[in-house]
């Protein structure tokens, strides 16, 4: 089994590749599942039904398509309905369906309420966190006056407390993601393992997983995503239920060091890698 459980198409609002596309060269490369996980992410973005939708961009051109992000969420009837045309069109792959919950404290009842309007259509959901008090992390408004150690912990402890409200999550995405945006270095992890160490219990005993990232590599980052720490903390405490994905929101990012990704897990000490289904995890052997 060869499967990108971390995959943008021109739904989500930082990409403008055709999901036709993403399952052609997916199907180029010999996977056998893909499920499409693009973003939502209340307190920053609006659903498409709000209106009055802010654009962000340039000319710049990706596929054909001018590049002008909408700073907006899935357009869910559209994006669904979509999904299933290419089930029918490209029946050589299994397409599932996903999305990308950029959730916040903040913010789980508008997630529960979405997940609660469409949990009959999905097949995965991701937890990410991108932001916390709708503060974001790659413009550094998050971490802005505060200390590495004050950014990082509280950035755990939002994950922590977000688990704790809100269930209907298949896997915790990219975990250390505030890694990657973190100009001081990577903290270290003997400074957050106890946070960390909590979270993955929670997962757990939720009966969640987590996932390897692999757009560590496209990042240069020194470590895997979540670090091999982590994914080993998480074997440790007794964790089965993990993904691996792309993260990738062009054909060229699609599946990109997947191969490798599945052998640092085996590495590791797993032996088996998830897909999912209406929510529910199917296990297949490494």
């Amino acid at each position: 089994m060869r499967a990108d459980y971390h995959l943008h198409c021109e739904f989500s609002d930082d990409s403008v590749e055709r999901m036709e596309h993403q399952i052609e060269r997916a199907i180029e490369l010999g996977l056998d599942e893909i499920c499409f996980t693009d973003h939502v992410d209340y307190g920053i973005k609006k659903d498409w039904s709000e209106g009055n939708i802010e654009w962000r961009g340039g000319d710049a051109k990706s596929s054909g398509v001018i590049k002008m992000d909408p700073l907006a969420n899935v357009n869910y009837p559209e994006y669904f309905s979509k999904i299933d045309r290419m089930r029918e069109t490209y029946k050589q792959i299994t397409i599932k369906k996903g999305l990308e919950f950029g959730i916040q404290t903040i913010t789980t009842d508008r997630f529960e309420k979405l997940f609660q309007t469409y949990r009959d259509q999905l097949d995965f959901v991701l937890l990410s966190m991108h932001q916390v008090n709708n503060l974001e992390f790659w413009t550094q408004d998050f971490q802005r006056g505060k200390t590495q150690k004050e950014y990082n912990e509280e950035y755990y402890r939002e994950i922590y407390n977000v688990q704790k409200a809100f269930k209907n999550y298949c896997v915790l995405a990219h975990l250390d993601l505030i890694v990657r945006y973190d100009k001081n270095g990577v903290y270290p992890f003997e400074e957050v393992e106890d946070l960390i160490a909590e979270i993955l219990k929670q997962a757990i005993a939720d009966e969640k997983g987590i996932e390897l990232n692999t757009s560590s590599w496209r990042y240069q980052l020194a470590d895997t995503q979540p670090s091999k720490k982590i994914l080993k903390l998480y074997r440790d405490l007794g964790g089965k239920i993990i993904t691996v994905g792309s993260d990738a929101h062009n054909t060229k990012q699609l599946a990109d060091h997947l191969d490798e990704g599945y052998g640092i897990l085996k590495d590791i000490g797993f032996e088996e890698i998830c897909t999912f289904d209406r929510m529910k995890p199917v296990f297949h052997t490494i």
